[in-house]
């Protein structure tokens, strides 16, 4: 299931992408279509991993950006227990429309929650104009 260095492979984590959240469909279709995946070495601790998602869907909401399974991902992340160590990666769509982060357990072996949030200008809400 993974490479002489540890990792599971691009096919093994198209694999993974399962129905954890509703981003995987979308994670797996940018894999295919030529999106790049990267593993990261470090093993972050849960809370740290879950403060950086969070953050992330905060903002993101905030200035309009489209996120994909990022709710769900903070949900499933909150529930992991807070000294547990979890590795990340990153799939970018080759067009770079979308960005997507992995959640691992520990070893790489486990996929537990995917995300994405679309690249594109946040929207205004309400059809607010900008002032100069």
């Amino acid at each position: 299931m993974a490479t002489e260095d540890g990792n599971p492979s691009q096919r093994d984590i198209t694999a993974m992408l399962k129905d954890q959240t509703s981003a995987c469909e979308a994670a797996r279709d940018a894999i295919a279509a030529g999106g790049e995946v990267m593993l990261y070495d470090g093993q972050p601790p849960q809370w740290m991993v879950l403060g950086i998602a969070a953050t992330r869907l905060k903002r993101s909401l905030k200035i309009g950006l489209t996120t994909l399974g990022l709710e769900e991902t903070v949900e499933i992340l909150r529930a992991r227990h807070c000294d547990e160590q979890l590795r990340t990666g990153n799939i970018v769509a080759a067009d770079r429309s979308c960005f997507f982060t992995l959640y691992f357990d520990a070893t790489g072996t486990e996929l537990l929650a995917c995300s994405g949030v679309k690249n594109e200008r946040p929207s205004r809400r309400d059809g607010q104009k900008l002032q100069l």
